[in-house]
């Protein structure tokens, strides 16, 4: 687990294909009822399987609540984020972590060939690095003592 390896890697170790989902046409409502459902903190805004936006609990946060608009009258397409940036199953866990921190994103959906295939957060990344990290150090610990094998 590096950093040089790509989303693609990472998304076949999370073993989650499933990519949550709601249309622009429904209310913010709705998608916060997803989100707390399933305990995640964006979706992604797909028409006719098309990716047309992100709203995450900052959109919400900002564009909902400070705003005035109640989230059962306001639709997805008011607060969304659009356009996206995404990324492709080739780029490295690196390239997206710097895109994620220049940015200020949390999360990156996944395109291939303009299909969603899956989507990434900064937590999951954080996760590859660190394993990777800890499996460098065990490997370093097993050579300093002897153990390692070679």
């Amino acid at each position: 687990m590096k950093v040089t390896d790509t989303i693609a890697t990472v998304l076949k170790h999370k073993g989650q294909n499933t990519v949550l989902s709601i249309a622009p046409d429904q209310t913010v409502y709705e998608a916060l009822e997803l989100m707390a459902r399933y305990d995640i903190g964006a979706l992604l805004v797909l028409s006719s399987d098309r990716l047309v936006g992100i709203l995450s609990e900052r959109d919400y946060a900002r564009k909902g609540v400070l705003m005035g608009h109640l989230s059962r009258e306001t639709r997805v397409r008011e607060i969304m984020t659009s356009p996206v940036t995404f990324v492709t199953p080739v780029q490295t866990v690196d390239e997206c972590l710097a895109l994620m921190t220049q940015h200020h994103f949390r999360h990156l959906p996944v395109v291939l060939q303009e299909k969603v295939i899956g989507l990434v957060s900064i937590g999951d990344l954080v996760k590859w690095v660190i394993s990777g990290q800890a499996h460098a150090i065990e490997a370093l610990e097993g050579y300093i003592t002897g153990g390692y094998p070679g």
